[in-house]
Order: C-alpha cells, then structure tokens, then sequence
C-alpha cells in the first residue's frame, strides 16, 4: 500500500555513487516515490523472503513481515547488491502487523550500520531513510518511516533452515548452488562445494564476531535469521555499544535471561552456525554418519578460527607486531582490570594509544601500574619503535563510536523535525580512525546515571 507523502529524511550520497546510482534523480520527487516503494523501477519484480530461524533458541517460521525486496544493483565495479524497503508495508508474512516502521529504529539502523562500515566491519548499509507522512501506532503515535537497505544478499542461516524444513533435496540444493555463485564463486562446480561453503561461511562468522568483540559491539539479538551468510552484519535492532567494559553486558529489553550478551556472542556464533551445517547433511555425503562427522569438525574449527582473529585484533589495539605466547594473557588481564575498575572499553585503549592514562580509578591502581609495565616491556620486545607502535594503535583503536547517549540525542532531535544533531553525529562517526580534534566531544561517555541503558527491536 503506497504511503502518503514519501520525503525523504537522509540519503546516503557516497553509498549512492558506489552503488551508480542517480543521486540527484534519487532526491528528486520521484526518487522519494520509489525509495518509499510507492513506484517500481524499471524492470523491479519486488518480493518478502520466506524464512526461519532459532529464536532465543526455538525454532520458528518466520519471513519478511515488513520488509520488501525491491531488487538488485549490480554498482559499476561489478558487485551484485540487494536493494530492500524496511516498513514499507504488509507482507505475506506481517501476520497481526501492519508493516509499517516509526522513524526512530530506522534511523538507529542507519547510524549504526553506517557506523560499522566506517570502522571497517563487514555489515549491511543504508542507503535512505524515507518519511513517510503517516503516523504509526506503537505505545505512542510516532512518524513513519521506510529503511532503504543495501546488503550483498539477504540469504541468511534462517534462508537454509526454511529450505531443510519446507522445501525438497532439489529446492536445498538449488539455494546452496545459488549462494555458492552469489558469495563463493570461485567454488562453483567442485564437487566437495557445500562442504566448502560451510568452512567458508564459518570463516566469515569467526572473523565478524572477533571484530564486534574488538569494538564493543552488542548486536542484542543473535537469532539464526539474523546471521547473514555473506559475513555481513544484519538486522540493528537492539543494539548497542559498551561504554563500561563489561563482560555481561545486555541492552536489548527482550534478552532476559543474556542470552546474547557480549560475552556470549562467539558462542552463539557457534551454536548458529551448528544449525546451519544440520541443514546441510544432505548435501555433505550420501553417508548421513560422514556427513554429520564433516559438519561437526567444521563448526568445531570456529573456536580456534575466532581466538586467531581476535587476538590479531587485540595485538593491533595493543601495539604488538611479534606474537609471543604471553600475548592472550596479557590482554586478558587488561581487559579483567577494565572490568573490575569500571573502565570505559573505547577510552582506556585511546588513553594507552596516546599515553595518557594517568587519571582514574584503572590507572590510578597499582594492578594497573604493573600491568602497563609488562606491555611496556612487551614493546620493548620488538623491532618497531613508539611511532610505529603508535599509528598501528591508531588504526585499531578509533576515536568514537555511536555512543548510545549521542545516538539517542539525535534520534529524539529527528523525532521532533531537527536532523542537525543527526548530521553532526554522521560526521563523527565517518572516520573513526582519523583521530580529529572535533570527534573529541562524541568520544566522552555518558553521564553518570542510576538507569540501566536499554534497547528495544524497534517493530
């Protein structure tokens, strides 16, 4: 159903011009009609993906209750991406919703994911949000709003568990032929290929989940439907960034019981990825036996996969170039001292970045005094010297993230028509490795408060 009057909030220009897309056009009032999925490009066959997924551990059938696929861009270097409407309405699959999305959680999406990508983490992008001109109903009455969504594919963990539970051999085969060609061409017509695909998507997983760790990212909602299998972060719901390191950490209002805590991310991971190798025993060996034992030495492998690329990260935050046995130790113990301390996860890490660290509790204390002369003497243990040691902790640390406060301080200033604190965070946010004077203001954390920050999904 068209909405009433499409306008458009904020376009993403530079993700316009890599896709090749018109970005005068698409500012235009015809750009906002089909950006607000009120008219179809030429040629567009629009459609809401069926899937299903693990929800908090059970399994549901779910599918795109208000999300469209409007079609795909193939952009001028050659790459194919999704191009999908978020809240543009009824779907086969809205059961008792209406479609519709409030601006808030479309605009969240669209920092966070924007965020992510300029911290150089694989993840969906957004290309617009669209006003719509109506009202949704929700606690309150809040302003509509449609996500334009760009993502290498939308074929998730939940895309293979549907295809296992509804679909044929021929119909499974025929999605894991299509993925393979979409993200893994290059295995396309070998005969070990599904096997292939698992480690590769495995892979991929333990590297995205190790640079969430690496940045304090809290996804707050892990189900199944929500892994992508191209790598990418999808789905910013809940989500939310670590001021306070803490390992426990949970901001989503529907995580009760931490299921998707940060400290829990890599295993989910796992579990996840343990459901997608189920969905592909049959395409793994004739022999169910062979094809369980290759799927459980796949998914096994994560945890080993996962620990390399974070401790490669941690070393890049910490300076280190050499790796010596100690080095998991070391950033442990920091990372228990930040905890204990009450220790900002971003700012610690930048204080050590541009030596710093002299006020506050953690580095006020004793434990951290001899920890900083332990890393001090770790330094000392390779060829680089301080200016290299420097800019490589430049480039792993970054001088702001979407703090939640800032986050919600431009999302009630959109609410109310003012999009000034939207673009002044946006510009922060661009490069978080630049280290500029005027990304200092978006670095400090919040003020203190006795209430818990909590996020909701956003429907």
């Amino acid at each position: 159903m068209p909405v009433r009057a499409p306008e458009i909030a904020v376009l993403n220009l530079p993700l316009a011009e890599e896709l090749g897309l018109d970005a005068d056009a698409l500012l235009g009032g015809e750009g906002a009609q089909v950006l607000a999925g009120n008219r179809l490009p030429p040629g567009a066959k629009p459609l809401a993906q069926a899937y299903a997924g693990h929800q908090f551990g059970y399994f549901t059938v779910l599918g795109d209750g208000r999300a469209i696929l409007l079609g795909e861009q193939v952009a001028p270097r050659g790459e194919r991406y999704d191009i999908q409407l978020k809240g543009a309405g009824r779907t086969p699959y809205s059961r008792g919703g209406d479609g519709r999305a409030a601006l808030g959680p479309m605009l969240r999406e669209y920092i966070v994911s924007e965020a992510m990508h300029a911290l150089g983490i694989p993840t969906t992008r957004s290309l617009a949000v669209v006003l719509t001109g109506e009202a949704v109903i929700r606690e309150d009455l809040l302003p509509g709003a449609v996500l334009v969504r760009v993502a290498k594919s939308h074929i998730r963990v939940g895309t293979f568990e549907y295809a296992a539970q509804s679909g044929s051999a021929q119909d499974l085969r025929a999605l894991a032929d299509y993925a393979i060609r979409r993200h893994f061409p290059e295995l396309s017509g070998r005969k070990d290929r599904y096997l292939l695909m698992l480690r590769g998507v495995i892979r991929r997983q333990a590297e995205l989940i190790a640079r969430w760790q690496l940045v304090g990212f809290v996804h707050g909602v892990m189900n199944t439907d929500n892994m992508a299998i191209s790598g990418e972060t999808i789905d910013y719901g809940p989500c939310a960034f670590l001021d306070v390191y803490d390992p426990a950490a949970v901001f989503s209002s529907i995580d009760r019981e931490g299921r998707y805590a940060y400290e829990n991310q890599p295993g989910i991971a796992q579990w996840n990825l343990a459901r997608f190798a189920e969905t592909l025993l049959p395409l793994l060996d004739e022999d169910r036996e062979k094809a369980v034992s290759l799927a459980q030495e796949a998914v096994t492998g994560f945890a080993k996969l996962y620990r390399a690329f974070w401790l490669s990260g941690m070393r890049e935050k910490l300076g280190l170039f050499n790796e010596e046995p100690g080095d998991e130790a070391l950033a442990n113990e920091l990372l228990s001292l930040m905890h204990r301390h009450a220790a900002d996860y971003t700012n610690t890490f930048l204080a050590l970045t541009f030596g710093n660290a002299k006020e506050g509790a953690l580095f006020e204390s004793s434990a951290f005094q001899s920890w900083e002369k332990k890393w001090r003497q770790r330094l000392q243990r390779q060829e680089e010297g301080e200016e290299q040691v420097r800019d490589r902790m430049k480039n792993a640390n970054p001088a702001v993230i979407p703090r939640n406060h800032r986050v919600e301080e431009a999302l009630k200033a959109a609410g109310q028509g003012n999009f000034s604190k939207l673009s002044q965070l946006m510009g922060a946010l661009a490069k978080p490795y630049a280290h500029l004077p005027e990304q200092r203001a978006f670095a400090a954390p919040p003020p203190p408060s006795t209430e818990k920050y909590v996020t909701f999904c956003g429907t």
